[in-house]
């Protein structure tokens, strides 16, 4: 779900009768305090009615508004304490790359940006909050690259014999849709607490199987990652899941319910919500070449699409060749000596702007400038072939599946980090107010 925009016109605003000076009446006020930032109530009042608006349309029910409010509010808390994290670390997303997000997302819908704009304030929505919106999102994703990529290393010993057990077994053709609930504990608990939270453990695990709903439970009881979300987590291939989703789900079926599982977070329950068959007998792979600038307190970004689009000037005109531009300026060292040369390989295998442009290009064609998290690129698809899972890709899809699985976990454990060390103190919204 969607973070709201953060209101940047001060804490408080007064209201005064025209007739005569009435008492001042409060529109807005500090719902938490997260470090040396605030969340206003607003921004949880207006979250909390976007998810309600969106479990309408979507027919689906919800739990207590209390119990909404706080899911809303841990949400809230998470997304701004990631935000000042990429405020420490200079991270901004400037007009610039936003717009190339904007052009990339019209694009995936078959439409222009003009077009996209039409259909977003045709709903009744206000295109420079959407703006605003997609760019804290993008924000997001970027300080979770960062922060969490590095805590990860996958090894050749564990691609090697996941590829063993895909020659061995095939790659699973099943992705399930999982469902989980949290009963967190607290860090070095108690008996007592453990006990305590067993048994609302079993309790949350009784309702389901008498038949509650599962989203509306997620929402109500769960401290996990996706409790916003109904417990939902996207399909998922058994090899990328969680280690505790991929244990215990190996025979399971759609409608099972598994659990309690007790881990050091606490008490989870598991259900298959769906499944789903998962071809991978043939692979479409692309043969690529691409040139990297890099924007820094040096190169802006203006700067660095301005040279991009003289580099496919000259590589049109015949002036100069792609190759050794990318030998002197593409500033991605895997690739840049080869003449930007990045092989064959599954387009998946890169970051999804880089992948939508290839996926847009006829063979032999270069792309215009566009800005991935890495920063700016043209690229050149030279060959298309389909593929058998050759050992190559099986390597590439074992290192994919094991870093993603990866992901996802070390991700919850920087954000509970995060949150142990932040000061955080949520203010009643019962109490005077004034």
């Amino acid at each position: 779900m969607k973070p709201c925009k953060k209101l940047i016109f001060g804490f408080f605003a007064l209201v005064m009768s025209q007739a005569s000076l009435a008492a001042p009446q409060l529109l807005d006020r500090v719902a938490v305090q997260i470090n040396d930032g605030i969340v206003l109530e607003s921004e949880v009042q207006n979250m909390v009615d976007t998810v309600k608006a969106n479990a309408k349309a979507a027919g689906q029910s919800l739990p207590s508004d209390q119990a909404l409010r706080t899911q809303v509010i841990e949400r809230l808390i998470l997304t701004r304490l990631q935000l000042q994290m990429a405020d420490r670390i200079g991270l901004h997303i400037g007009d610039l790359q936003l717009d190339q997000t904007i052009e990339n997302i019209a694009k995936q819908q078959n439409m222009s940006v003009a077009q996209m704009r039409a259909e977003i304030e045709a709903d009744g929505n206000s295109f420079s909050q959407y703006r605003e919106q997609l760019r804290e999102e993008v924000t997001l994703g970027e300080i979770q690259r960062i922060q969490v990529q590095r805590r990860i290393q996958v090894s050749p010993q564990e691609i090697n014999s996941l590829v063993k057990l895909i020659k061995e077994q095939g790659l699973k053709d099943v992705e399930y849709q999982v469902g989980h609930i949290l009963i967190e504990v607290p860090s070095n608990p108690s008996s007592e607490q453990l006990e305590a939270a067993s048994k609302r453990a079993n309790a949350v695990l009784e309702r389901l199987k008498s038949g509650a709903n599962f989203r509306e439970t997620a929402i109500a009881s769960s401290a996990g990652p996706k409790a916003l979300e109904g417990g939902i987590w996207d399909y998922m291939n058994i090899n990328e899941m969680p280690t505790l989703f991929a244990e215990v789900i190996t025979d399971a079926k759609t409608g099972d319910i598994i659990g309690p599982i007790k881990s050091g977070a606490g008490f989870h329950i598991i259900k298959i919500m769906d499944a789903r068959g998962l071809q991978t007998q043939e692979v479409e792979e692309v043969k690529a070449r691409h040139i990297l600038l890099k924007p820094s307190p040096i190169l802006s970004e203006d700067r660095a699409k301005a040279m991009l689009q003289q580099f496919l000037k000259q590589i049109r005109s015949g002036e100069a060749k792609f190759e050794d531009l990318a030998r002197q300026y593409s500033e991605d060292p895997g690739s840049a000596t080869k003449g930007g040369e990045l092989g064959w390989a599954d387009p998946s295998i890169y970051v999804p702007e880089f992948a939508q442009t290839l996926n847009s290009l006829k063979q032999g064609e270069i792309s215009e400038p566009f800005r991935s998290t890495h920063g700016w690129h043209i690229t050149q698809l030279e060959e298309r072939r389909k593929t058998d899972a050759t050992d190559q890709f099986n390597t590439n899809r074992a290192h994919q599946l094991i870093f993603r699985r990866k992901f996802n976990e070390e991700l919850q454990n920087w954000l509970d980090e995060m949150r142990a060390d932040a000061y955080i103190e949520l203010f009643d919204p019962e109490t005077d107010r004034g």
